[in-house]
């Protein structure tokens, strides 16, 4: 690495580095130092979302509910309960109670997650209170009460996308440093979903509200049901189901898919340099398990957009779509995000454009963007 490179992924922070240093002293002091991709640049996803909508005003008919969702989701919840239940009396380390829940109860909870992800757009129903219900509904084979403060962190990393406090997908500092290599990688792909479910509590608070309530008691009250009359393996089941759904999973590609930075610049200046595109789409069959949730750029583009209807908007705007970039496999995002050594946890952009005012302004039920 050359002298003029000094300044790839360099925080704001970082001593001045002279061009007489040697090349192995540079690269060593470059090791030293990781940071995120800091910018000053706005959500990139408005800009375009504006821009499609100049050339292409039909879009504006794709919005709105789509009411195929509530009936997927209940066959799914009724097929993870069915399996629950006859899986009551088989231990939970035999091969079949085991491959079970990877096969068929990870993808199963995925769904249920990513069907609580399109609740929280409020695009199961037409009132958002009736998306909060039945949220609480496709949360119960999750096993743990999650769907109420789901919307809320979600609402805020649509609003504040990048913004450090309040867009808790980001990995913290800590994270980064502690994880940004392959061991590192692979504990975090392993048991992200624990990261995730706790990260934002440490992160910034929400109010908790009588939707919390309710979601707690009836998540709790239904696992006590199970484990009362089918017995601990079926709630075990759930669990499993939905830590596998969330581990080494096809499926769990989707998380470091969506916004980790995968082709990283070789130069980058934080604040003047315009930052890597920050968001990925991946368009193979594994949408068909999951709301089309690999249509990510589409989704952020256009969150009032239903899962049916974000393939229409690729096709009628591919002018802004062809050329961004795209996952061809979750399976290989996995392995590439743990080996690669060009991807680390620092890959993600951040910035502080929201500014503590537009915080304040926040409405967890505004689906306008």
């Amino acid at each position: 690495m050359s002298a003029a490179e000094v300044k790839h992924r360099v925080s704001p922070l970082t001593p001045d580095i002279q061009p007489e240093t040697s090349e192995s002293d540079l690269q060593d002091t470059m090791s030293q130092y990781h940071e995120f991709f800091w910018t000053n640049e706005k959500d990139p996803h408005i800009t375009r979302r504006k821009q499609i909508l100049k050339k292409h005003p039909q879009v504006t008919k794709l919005t709105g509910h789509e009411p195929l969702t509530k009936w997927i989701s209940l066959g799914v919840v009724l097929l993870q309960f069915t399996i629950a239940y006859l899986l009551r009396n088989t231990h939970p380390l035999s091969w079949s109670f085991l491959l079970t829940a990877y096969w068929i109860g990870g993808f199963a909870s995925q769904n249920c997650f990513l069907c609580i992800h399109e609740l929280s757009h409020n695009l199961g129903f037409k009132k958002p209170i009736h998306n909060r219900l039945f949220s609480i509904i496709s949360n119960l084979p999750i096993g743990i009460p999650y769907s109420a403060s789901f919307q809320p962190y979600h609402q805020l990393h649509h609003k504040f996308l990048g913004d450090e406090v309040y867009d808790t997908d980001l990995p913290t500092y800590v994270e980064a440093m502690l994880l940004s290599n392959v061991l590192g990688k692979a504990f975090f792909a392993t048991f992200q979903i624990f990261f995730y479910a706790f990260r934002p509590m440490f992160i910034t608070s929400i109010e908790f509200t009588t939707i919390h309530l309710l979601n707690v008691v009836v998540q709790f009250f239904a696992d006590y049901l199970i484990v009362t009359h089918w017995g601990w393996y079926s709630l075990f089941y759930f669990l499993l189901s939905s830590f596998f759904a969330g581990s080494l999973h096809p499926t769990a590609g989707h998380f470091v898919a969506e916004h980790y930075v995968f082709n990283p610049p070789k130069l980058f200046t934080p604040f003047e340099t315009r930052p890597p595109a920050e968001t990925y789409s991946y368009y193979g069959p594994l949408n068909f398990f999951t709301w089309n949730v690999g249509y990510h750029t589409e989704h952020h583009d256009f969150p009032f957009i239903a899962w049916s209807k974000l393939p229409i908007l690729r096709k009628t705007a591919p002018e802004f779509y062809d050329d961004l970039p795209q996952h061809k496999s979750w399976c290989w995002v996995i392995v590439d995000f743990i080996v690669n050594y060009d991807v680390t946890m620092y890959n993600r952009v951040k910035r502080h454009t929201a500014g503590p005012v537009a915080r304040k302004t926040v409405d967890y039920n505004d689906n306008s963007k």
